[in-house]
């Protein structure tokens, strides 16, 4: 079941409030020895995550299938990067860091309950209720967290207050009356948006076009060189042959004095080295969500041209995490009242 973006959790209705975690989401599968662990995409984990694996087989309940989210914790956040470096083809390097940075499952649905009785058509409550009492039964299993809820739209007020500082990645609201419905944006997801200054340092054409179809954005680092962080294709189309133009004349190598794109990282591609490099003196806001590795974990939004900000005053320090260790609390077998 999927989630739509909202900017504010939902007013009318009734609805149970979670917490969004900042992790991989995973269905776990459970039939007698057999355990599947599978991704949003139906792509099976289990074999990046044994330790989850073996977590789940050592459970007393031989039947089930339950929603949840792995996730792993350094230095008391949630890391997405480390959920990344998993996804690893060496068995050697899997098993290195599924000791070094076990994973950890946050459960917080229950399709199938023990026995076999599919829960798919009941209502939340039943499920949630169902979920509760499997978690109590299989406490203290190590690997296990349950998910806290609540129906209290003040409370999640607080919850999204504290997203984005190392805990939570946001609030899931979930009508108190719906079926389970796979493949369907049946809930609502809210995540906090902040906004930073990045320098222009280079653009890339749109496919098949002459005109400007990404931004790439760039950040000052402690050593005074420009590294790419992300990009921006929020432009509008009117408006594309006009800032083409003002890019082109800008073109200058190397665009990118640090980490420049098409370098090596997770997220390159075939077209990360198709792309103009710039003087340095165009700065943009823009809106994002999350940071990974000191990168926009996902394409921005085009706020406004800044004109009136230095490039140089464009740094890391914009992005930093506001505090560290919030996911401790949440990661330390608390369980939902």
């Amino acid at each position: 079941m999927e989630a739509k973006l909202s900017e504010s959790l939902p007013e009318d209705g009734a609805w149970q409030f979670e917490p969004k975690w900042d992790g991989f989401r995973c269905l776990v599968f459970r039939d007698g020895d057999n355990v599947d662990l599978r991704a949003k995409s139906g792509k099976p984990l289990g074999r990046f995550f044994p330790e989850v694996v073996a977590h789940v087989a050592a459970l007393a309940p031989s039947r089930f299938v339950l929603d949840g989210e792995l996730l792993i914790a350094q230095d008391g956040s949630l890391s997405f990067d480390a959920l990344q470096m998993r996804l690893h083809p060496a068995e050697s390097r899997i098993t290195k860091l599924s000791r070094e940075t076990p994973a950890q499952l946050m459960l917080f649905d229950m399709l199938q309950a023990p026995g076999g009785a599919d829960l798919m058509e009941a209502p939340l409550p039943d499920r949630r209720a169902a979920l509760e009492q499997f978690y109590e039964e299989i406490a203290p299993a190590e690997g296990f967290l349950l998910s806290p809820e609540t129906k209290d739209r003040s409370v999640a007020e607080a919850w999204l207050k504290e997203a984005g500082e190392g805990a939570l990645d946001g609030v899931i609201a979930k009508p108190l009356d719906g079926a389970y419905a796979p493949g369907e944006r049946a809930m609502v997801k809210v995540k906090p948006q902040r906004t930073a200054d990045c320098v222009v340092g280079g653009f890339r054409y749109g496919k098949d076009s002459d005109l400007v179809g990404a931004l790439l954005l760039g950040l000052y680092n402690d050593e005074g060189k420009l590294d790419h962080v992300g990009f921006t294709s929020t432009l509008r189309n009117a408006e594309k042959p006009e800032l083409t133009r003002r890019l082109e004349a800008l073109e200058e190598a190397p665009g990118f004095t640090g980490n420049a794109p098409g370098g090596p990282s997770r997220w390159s591609t075939e077209r990360s080295s198709q792309w103009v490099p710039l003087k340095p003196e165009l700065v943009v806001e823009v809106r994002y969500d999350q940071i990974t590795a000191r990168r926009f974990r996902h394409g921005t939004k085009l706020i406004r041209f800044r004109p009136d900000k230095a490039p140089t005053q464009c740094t890391f320090e914009q992005i930093e995490p506001v505090a560290a260790g919030g996911a401790a609390r949440w990661l330390s077998g608390q369980r939902a009242k």
